[in-house]
């Protein structure tokens, strides 16, 4: 697949590149990309929520009323759960929420994620995207130019690039990555993709390697 090579003002440059098959041109897999978004989304969650168990309340440990007779469910002391105000049943505790998914899954999500951005022809490249300072009118101007400032925006980028990202970072729909940070929940979230023409064969290399 061969696509056009632009600049930050929108014009085409006259220069194509061409995406690798094995990459952007395969038969996607639907059951890996949501084990892989499943992954990148459990390991966001902080796993802190707690409430206190039966033998973490304050209260009295006497117990209330008489085992049989009266007429009501059993209850022993005050912290019972079948109380007002008592111990909650079950309650939820810290725990870990990631999991393992092999390499080989991954890679092949984010194959994946990207030939179906490839297929729709939501992939733009630029010759370069950088800026001389960090400036957010600079980066509002490239994307109007591209007409895609109403879109959600990923960059991708070979390395990191400090202006770049301090000029997007106050964009709403906007995300900066590099090659090495690029996951499937970002490819899949962002309607858009503008690629830097020097990550193409970062990405080729980071995929075979």
């Amino acid at each position: 697949m061969e696509l056009n090579v632009y600049n930050k003002k929108g014009e085409d440059t006259g220069k194509k590149v061409v995406l690798n098959d094995s990459i952007y041109c395969i038969e996607p897999n639907d059951h890996v990309i949501y084990l892989d978004v499943k992954q990148y989304l459990a390991n966001q969650r902080q796993g802190t929520h707690k409430s206190k168990q039966r033998s973490e309340l304050s209260g009295s440990t006497r117990k209330l009323g008489r085992q049989k007779g009266g007429g009501g469910a059993r209850r022993g002391d005050i912290n019972s759960p079948v109380l007002v105000g008592g111990a909650r049943v079950f309650g939820p505790v810290p725990r870990d929420y990631s999991f393992k998914l092999n390499k080989k899954v991954k890679q092949l999500a984010r194959k994946s994620a990207l030939t179906y951005k490839a297929k729709d022809g939501n992939i733009v490249v630029l010759d370069t995207i950088d800026f001389e300072t960090p400036k957010t009118k600079d980066f509002v101007d490239m994307v109007k130019s591209l007409n895609v400032a109403d879109k959600k925006l990923l960059i991708i980028l070979p390395e990191q690039n400090k202006n770049v990202y301090l000029s997007a970072r106050n964009i709403k729909n906007v995300e900066v990555v590099t090659v090495s940070e690029l996951n499937t929940y970002s490819v899949l979230n962002a309607s858009t993709l503008l690629v830097a023409e020097g990550a193409i064969d970062v990405i080729e290399k980071h995929f075979n390697a």
